[in-house]
């Protein structure tokens, strides 16, 4: 794992994600990039920017907000509790979810860890949509954040699958951190009234998946509930585990199992960690 971004809001959520991050950097021994977005203050006004006839207070916001977020940043990385890691800081201009979705290609970040509120320089950017829209779209593994979060001890990850959208690559991310957390992955497969199985089959679908990848430290587990999502939340709380783990995909409107919104509803109201990366589409 190369390099962790964390957009930063001077948020607690954000510093949350930041010491979160920090504590997975030492344990993979990464780099951290902060990148806070200065969005202009209207659509209209930032399409001129790069024209000659920009508006020259425009120009002076521009340059004392930059200086502004600089000096904060700085502080930030100061901070005696950051003293022994590699944090680096970035500042941009432009849409916030754009920005931190293409820095993950320019920066070849391998994970982004981010708080899932925010109420200050990203005019609560964190908040609702905006989150999912990351966890939709960026290319490498996001991990989400609400309250300050303890990397030691991880020792149990939910990971909730129909187990019929599950590939390679996919699998491959997932064991790689139940590798690198030492934790016991606690598999399970929500039934729902809409989405009756049996659960003889949904043992055999479960058993298959765990053989066919050589999965270790698990447990498997069926959980009914009225919907998914709700029921991933409340079958990670009833066995007290310390993070989820799911599966999303870019596209939207898909209508089968973890496809769209039911990862992102998750990261909306899980109060643990919530480890998402893209399925194959």
């Amino acid at each position: 794992m190369k390099k962790i971004l964390v957009p930063y809001d001077f948020s607690t959520v954000a510093e949350h994600a930041l010491d979160f991050a920090c504590q997975i950097a030492d344990k993979a021994d990464s780099d951290i990039m902060l990148l806070n977005v200065i969005e202009h203050p209207t659509a209209d006004s930032f399409k001129t920017l790069g024209i000659q006839d920009v508006d020259p207070m425009e120009q002076l916001y521009i340059k004392k907000m930059y200086e502004l977020v600089q000096n904060k940043l700085s502080t930030v990385v100061a901070d005696a509790k950051y003293a022994d890691e590699r944090i680096s800081t970035k500042i941009q201009l432009g849409n916030p979810f754009n920005t931190i979705i293409d820095q993950v290609t320019e920066e070849n970040v391998s994970l982004i860890v981010v708080g899932t509120e925010g109420a200050e320089g990203l005019n609560e950017f964190f908040v609702g949509s905006n989150s999912e829209r990351i966890v939709r779209k960026a290319s490498c593994p996001v991990i989400t954040i609400q309250n300050k979060s303890e990397l030691e001890p991880i020792e149990k990850i939910v990971f909730a699958s129909d187990f019929q959208n599950t590939d390679d690559d996919f699998v491959g991310k997932l064991l790689d951190v139940q590798k690198k957390f030492e934790a016991q992955l606690n598999i399970v497969k929500i039934n729902t009234p809409a989405s009756f199985t049996s659960t003889r089959h949904d043992r055999k679908q479960m058993e298959d998946f765990v053989e066919k990848y050589g999965i270790a430290n698990y447990t498997l587990d069926i959980y009914n509930y009225k919907n998914e999502e709700d029921g991933i939340v409340l079958y990670a709380e009833d066995i007290q585990a310390d993070m989820i783990a799911l599966g999303t995909h870019q596209r939207k409107g898909v209508g089968h199992f973890l496809a769209g919104s039911i990862a992102e509803d998750v990261v909306n109201h899980a109060k643990i960690p919530v480890w998402t990366a893209h399925l194959g589409d």
